[in-house]
């Protein structure tokens, strides 16, 4: 019986252990099968573009869907890989691919590795590409982030290890990829950073350089120093954590400062719209996850909100030194400027600067970020007004105020009694400006701010957010954005410059379809203030901004230097628009000190617009904006300002809803750039 029993054990095993053993040669076969036909896969790869390396062509199309330009890196000059030092190497390899010189194409370690702590974060904070993957992705692939495409990536990287040894893939690498700057390939970027040749470069310039890879434009050292300078010193530490530097060596270089050169050398590269398309790749990058590299490498079509003719426009003006204030000898007066389509938040036309610029420079109109002045009274301090209630007819005193130590006053110092909320908005008064919003409550400009896409921090709750007391500033991009409510009857719509975008073969990568929109106040609300922002251009501040028989509605901004007795200015602003077109003007030096700031009138970026916007226009039909509902024929106005008009007493009107902030002392640190001493 048991000799029976025991017989049948053995042979249920002996049936197990052959089915196991069938599985496995299946699996055997299987595996066998999938390497041959990967081997067949790659094989049939060809990398031969390598030994020429010009990537696709990206191309930009206009709003009507016409070429406007082409980007390719053709002028990018090669060096040998005798020519890069081993520091250089060693710190690209160190930061973009550890195991280059171990793995085939494919870093499956670096995969596992990077799903893992993906999955640990709960979202994708590494990747995983090779070298080799990157230099495939750069000259071979379109950018659509699909699985064919990385498994297209996989297979060239593999061909290209093959056919290529390491030294021949890394060179190819390093003299394909762009630095920023306009500098494309390594060579380049050691002259524009450092004024050096490749083989001079140091072990401190090596790790710069090999950082700023990951994000050429964010991380550029000239634009960036801090930035660009702790991605340095992470690109040495991993080499000291990679055995490839000692400690000793790393403590000495991460204490040197930057090198870089005194001033970046003018882009020697023509490139069509520059500041447009520099707007185009950070879009595409914030939007849609793309690189810079993957933009500019990629082959892409990308369709755009681009006027070509308001672009031109706007870039002949802007070559056009005499419309712009006389700068110091040793720095030229910057400006940045915007225009947007307030109907769809299409940017039709960009400007980042005067004068060269490298491509990917600063870009005013967009990275810019100053106190926008009294540009802000119409956001943080009229609108809520109306919503509450108030009309441009109610009255509030214009008299020496003090909330807890905070003392605004008026340009020239001077006082104008009671006066309307209409003359206040037009000749730009401070007092009644921050009176107002000091009845309302702090909060309720806070909170219409946020509505209109202006991002603020805790340190922007004070009475100084009336006259565009910022910590963090704006953008001329912001405020056109911001604006545009009022063009487009309460609406906000983002602001963007991309409206698709595709790979060389026609599959989309990204679709911003229909844009969507916010509701920020009611269309007889943003009527009103239209009315009240035309009689600015026709009657007050902003007369130098106007468009003849062009119905025009702004607001002008400054915001004064310190020291000089309210007779320097920081920033000059003008924020403008017709029912089509919206236009933000910034003025400034970029490094405002005792020797560089504004000394001529407040109305120059009103002079600026007044040419941007005709120019612009040229041809566009005249559009009336729509009547605002309750406003008045003819708005009780002062003929001219009295500088010592005698105090009367007046009313002052209550909010329906007044707010609950209680003013403190407000710090003076935090308020010293603001507008309220003495500019409109």
């Amino acid at each position: 019986m048991r000799s029976a029993m025991h017989h049948k054990k053995a042979k249920k095993r002996t049936v197990w252990k052959k089915v196991a053993l069938a599985v496995i040669a299946a699996g055997l076969l299987l595996a066998a099968a999938c390497v041959v036909i990967f081997n067949m896969l790659v094989t049939r790869q060809d990398v031969s573009l390598l030994e020429e390396p010009l990537p696709a062509a990206t191309i930009f199309y206009d709003q009507d869907k016409e070429e406007a330009l082409r980007i390719s890196p053709k002028k990018a000059e090669a060096v040998s890989y005798d020519s890069l030092p081993e520091s250089l190497i060693e710190a690209v390899v160190a930061v973009e691919d550890k195991r280059f010189f171990e793995h085939s194409g494919t870093d499956l370690q670096g995969i596992g590795r990077a799903m893992l702590t993906n999955l640990t974060n709960g979202k994708t904070v590494q990747g995983a590409s090779t070298i080799t993957q990157q230099l495939a992705k750069n000259v071979f692939l379109s950018q659509e982030r699909t699985w064919t495409r990385k498994w297209k990536e996989l297979l060239l990287a593999e061909k290209i290890e093959k056919n290529y040894d390491k030294q021949q893939i890394i060179t190819y690498y390093l003299n394909q990829i762009y630095f920023g700057e306009g500098a494309w390939g390594i060579k380049k970027a050691s002259e524009v950073y450092f004024g050096n040749q490749v083989d001079e470069l140091t072990l401190a310039e090596s790790a710069l350089l090999a950082g700023i890879i990951k994000a050429p434009s964010a991380l550029s050292p000239y634009s960036h120093p801090e930035e660009a300078k702790a991605r340095r010193n992470v690109v040495l530490k991993l080499m000291k954590d990679q055995g490839k530097i000692d400690q000793a060596t790393y403590d000495g270089s991460i204490k040197e400062p930057l090198h870089i050169r005194d001033s970046k050398p003018s882009s020697s590269d023509s490139i069509k719209y520059p500041y447009f398309i520099d707007q185009v790749i950070r879009e595409a990058g914030q939007k849609y996850g793309l690189t810079e590299n993957e933009v500019l490498h990629g082959g892409l079509r990308i369709y755009t909100t681009l006027d070509s003719k308001m672009q031109e426009a706007a870039e002949q003006v802007y070559s056009q030194d005499s419309i712009f204030p006389a700068s110091s000898s040793d720095q030229l007066i910057q400006s940045g400027a915007v225009l947007v389509d307030p109907r769809d938040g299409g940017i039709r036309a960009l400007i980042g600067g005067r004068g060269k610029q490298p491509f990917r420079g600063f870009n005013r109109a967009v990275q810019l970020k100053r106190q926008p002045g009294s540009t802000m009274k119409p956001i943080s301090v009229y609108t809520p007004a109306l919503e509450r209630g108030y009309t441009p007819e109610d009255t509030i005193m214009d008299e020496p105020v003090n909330f807890g130590g905070y003392q605004p006053r008026n340009a020239g110092g001077s006082y104008h009694g009671e006066v309307s909320i209409y003359e206040s908005v037009i000749h730009s008064y401070n007092i009644p400006a921050v009176s107002l919003l000091n009845e309302m409550g702090i909060e309720a400009g806070m909170e219409a701010a946020e509505r209109f896409g202006i991002e603020l921090t805790d340190a922007d709750r004070t009475l100084g957010l009336a006259l565009g007391g910022l910590q963090e500033g704006v953008s001329p991009l912001d405020m056109a954005e911001a604006f545009g409510v009022f063009a487009n009857d309460g609406t906000r719509i983002p602001a963007h410059s991309i409206t698709r975008m595709e790979s060389a073969e026609g599959e989309i990568i990204a679709d911003a379809g229909t844009i969507g929109s916010v509701k920020v106040t009611e269309p007889g609300v943003a009527q009103t203030m239209t009315a009240m922002l035309e009689g600015v251009v026709k009657e007050g501040t902003g007369d130098a901004a106007s468009l003849g028989d062009r119905p025009v509605a702004g607001k002008t901004g400054t915001t004064e230097m310190p020291g000089t007795g309210g007779q320097g200015m920081k920033d000059n602003w003008f924020v403008g628009y017709t029912p089509q077109l919206v236009g933000a003007v910034w003025l400034g030096y970029d490094h405002t000190d005792a020797n560089h700031y504004l000394t001529t009138t407040s109305k120059a970026a009103a002079a600026v617009f007044q040419k941007l916007m005709s120019e612009a226009l040229a041809g566009e039909s005249v559009m009336a904006f729509p009547k605002a509902p309750g406003m008045p024929a003819k708005p009780k106005k002062e003929d001219k300002p009295k500088e010592d008009k005698p105090e009367k007493p007046g009313k002052k009107p209550k909010p329906d809803h007044p707010g609950k902030d209680k003013p403190g002392k407000e710090d003076k640190k935090d308020r010293h750039d603001a507008d309220h001493k003495g500019k409109g």
